[in-house]
């Protein structure tokens, strides 16, 4: 039986040799820093993305998530002469032997993902003849559109309110993140544009963790809004009042963490 080699992370890979007729690997792609293919093996595509998503088992039920972070996803191709069976058992005992807890493992059907930390990695094999390897470093994906000072004003004028994307908390934080200059850019670009404009800036929490809590931090948010709009971009004080509304008004299930980031957010409503 041929064994794969688990290597730490940052560590060399230990690989066998290949036999001279493996087809070259696609250029520009690379084994996974975790894990060696399978002897014989090549690599036929490749992806490396510092802020991406990708949909993972996350449970022996089969319960799927989009994992976010820095995603490397590696295709392989394997020879004709081995059995999908050998390629699973290899697979599957390389991350046993190297202490990685398993949260799915489909069995003889070759799929499985691992999760230590903020590491996933999830392993997919077929029978025929390819396999991939996912992993997903785990992070929340940045905010790079914003809606600019148009789209603003077109949300407020026909419904009355807006959420404004791109304004940036850490967990838990009421401080404005600096990634949210350009949200709030346009937010001063708009009450320039329409000078009699006034605005409730509405603070929206999730509905995890205590409703007094929530609540706290959904206010201190839209202060901090406020604030920022106020000191930083020369807004007059008067045409901006900071609400909180915690878990209140969810626009997403809270059920799943999808709908709960869609429930953190800062709106725009017209006085």
């Amino acid at each position: 039986m041929k064994l794969f080699i688990l290597a730490p992370l940052a560590l060399a890979c230990t690989v066998l040799p290949l036999a001279a007729q493996t087809p070259p690997d696609k250029a520009g792609c690379k084994d996974l820093p975790v894990v060696s293919r399978m002897p014989g093996s090549w690599i036929t595509d490749c992806k490396n993305m510092a802020d991406d998503a990708y949909n993972i088992v996350i449970k022996q039920d089969g319960t799927h998530k989009p994992i976010e972070g820095e995603l490397h996803h590696v295709e392989y191709a394997y020879p004709k002469t081995e059995s999908k069976a050998q390629v699973v058992r290899n697979m599957n005992t390389a991350f046993h032997n190297a202490g990685y807890p398993f949260v799915y493992d489909s069995g003889d059907y070759g799929d499985f993902t691992v999760h230590k930390g903020n590491l996933w990695i999830m392993v997919e094999i077929s029978v025929g003849n390819w396999y991939k390897v996912t992993s997903v470093k785990e992070i929340n994906l940045s905010q790079d559109v914003v809606a600019n000072a148009a789209a603003l004003a077109t949300g407020i004028n026909a419904n009355g309110h807006i959420a404004a994307t791109g304004i940036l908390f850490d967990t838990g934080k009421a401080d404005v993140k600096p990634e949210s200059a350009a949200a709030l850019t346009e937010i001063s670009k708009l009450l320039t544009q329409n000078p009699k404009l006034k605005l409730f800036v509405v603070g929206h929490t999730d509905n995890i963790g205590p409703l007094a809590a929530n609540l706290d931090l959904s206010k201190r948010r839209a202060a901090a809004v406020v604030s920022a709009l106020t000191t930083q971009y020369a807004v007059a004080a008067d045409r901006l009042s900071p609400v909180g509304d915690g878990p209140y008004a969810p626009i997403s299930s809270n059920d799943s963490e999808d709908g709960r980031s869609q429930n953190r957010r800062v709106e725009l409503v017209k006085q």
